[in-house]
């Protein structure tokens, strides 16, 4: 227990992952601190950042700020804003890192399509990223194509039919088959 602590006080750690749409609305966010207790704290924070950061272009590579004694670091692509947040004592470098996985599997996953709409009509797979690179604020995985292999490893079941392009009925049924064989089990 002693040695999980030394490193949780010492590895780089991440307070939040943002993906806002052009308007500063929440399109997917995961928040590993509790600097931002309640729901309309962090809406505030996210209106706050994205107001203070709408103005720079960040297309053609990532941007550093800093915004309420944290690092942020960001880049957009079409109507998406991407965002990492960690604490003001955390090296630039690695929440770049931590970003450009991000976007990079986003991209992977999304077939290049990053824009609103895409990332909303895939939402379960942005989330499964969140997990993928982020665990309690400790950084897992910082290669794009690493944390995508991984997310589309966990969106299949066992027919191989991603989860999204099933009907609510043929979910039902492997979930119904699924528990019948742990009953037997």
């Amino acid at each position: 227990m002693a040695n999980f602590s030394v490193c949780r006080d010492s590895c780089p750690t991440v307070k939040n992952i943002l993906l806002l749409d052009s308007e500063g609305k929440r399109i997917a966010v995961k928040y590993y601190t509790d600097d931002w207790t309640t729901n309309s704290a962090k809406s505030a924070f996210e209106k706050s950042l994205f107001t203070k950061t709408q103005k720079i272009n960040a297309r053609t590579e990532a941007e550093i700020a800093m915004f309420e004694n944290n690092i942020v670091v960001y880049k957009f692509i079409q109507d998406l804003h991407f965002f990492v947040t960690g604490g003001d004592d955390e090296n630039e470098l690695i929440l770049a890192t931590v970003l450009q996985g991000f976007i990079d599997a986003v991209s992977l996953l999304l077939r290049n399509n990053v824009e609103k709409m895409e990332a909303l009509e895939n939402l379960d797979l942005i989330l499964l990223c969140f997990d993928e690179i982020v665990d309690g604020g400790m950084i897992l995985e910082t290669d794009g194509s690493i944390i995508a292999g991984k997310v589309a490893t966990h969106s299949m079941d066992d027919a191989g039919a991603p989860l999204g392009e099933q009907t609510i009925s043929q979910a039902l049924a492997a979930a119904r088959e699924h528990l019948t064989r742990s009953l037997l089990k």
